[in-house]
């Protein structure tokens, strides 16, 4: 399995039952600005075997569109910068990790504190694993 830079519609997730085991049965933890759940579960094929993730960012605390699609764009693109070491990780012991970023702060941050974040987030669920 070849390490890309992007971010493919299969390290997504999308299908809602995929969604809703996630948030019953995952587990959770708090890294301001984000709750983080995550579900590890053994992939069916070498594969499935990657990190798929879920950002959400609530209409509650963003009103307007465009400051959603901002924040879940900063996310994912540090999400998209720090996910080799947890691949190689998933490829290595077989293991999806789907992983839900809810974003809670009421302020949009700057990339370079959402990526310092998430380094960290990063770091944390490696040693999940």
């Amino acid at each position: 399995m070849e390490l890309d830079e992007g971010l493919p519609k299969s390290q997504r997730l999308h299908r809602k039952r995929d969604i809703d085991s996630l948030f019953e049965e995952g587990k959770g933890f708090n890294a301001y600005p984000f709750r983080v759940i995550v579900r590890p579960h053994q992939a069916e094929g070498q594969e499935d075997a990657v990190p798929r993730i879920l950002v959400s960012v609530s209409k509650k605390r963003f009103h307007h569109a465009v400051k959603r699609n901002r924040v879940k764009r900063l996310i994912r693109e540090s999400w998209r910068r720090n996910k080799q070491d947890i691949m190689k990780t998933c490829g290595r012991r077989n293991i999806t990790l789907d992983v839900a970023f809810v974003y809670t702060a009421t302020c949009i941050l700057t990339y370079d504190e959402i990526a310092a974040k998430m380094s960290g987030i990063a770091r944390r669920l490696e040693g999940r694993l």
